[in-house]
């Protein structure tokens, strides 16, 4: 897989991350321990990606 397509994939699971995170966050009774624990992988995504950007 080249770097252009790992970066790709990653922001592609950045985005799917955004989503669950609203779609949780707007459900009555929303489990906050939850959106944290997408929030932290959310953001573990986006260094990964500035990482390969910077590196490449």
């Amino acid at each position: 897989m080249t770097i252009e397509a790992h970066i790709r994939e990653l922001d592609s699971r950045h985005h799917q991350l955004d989503d669950l995170i609203e779609n949780e966050s707007r459900r009555p009774g929303s489990d906050t321990l939850q959106i944290a624990s997408l929030k932290k992988e959310k953001l573990r995504l986006k260094e990964q990606i500035e990482t390969l950007r910077r590196s490449h």
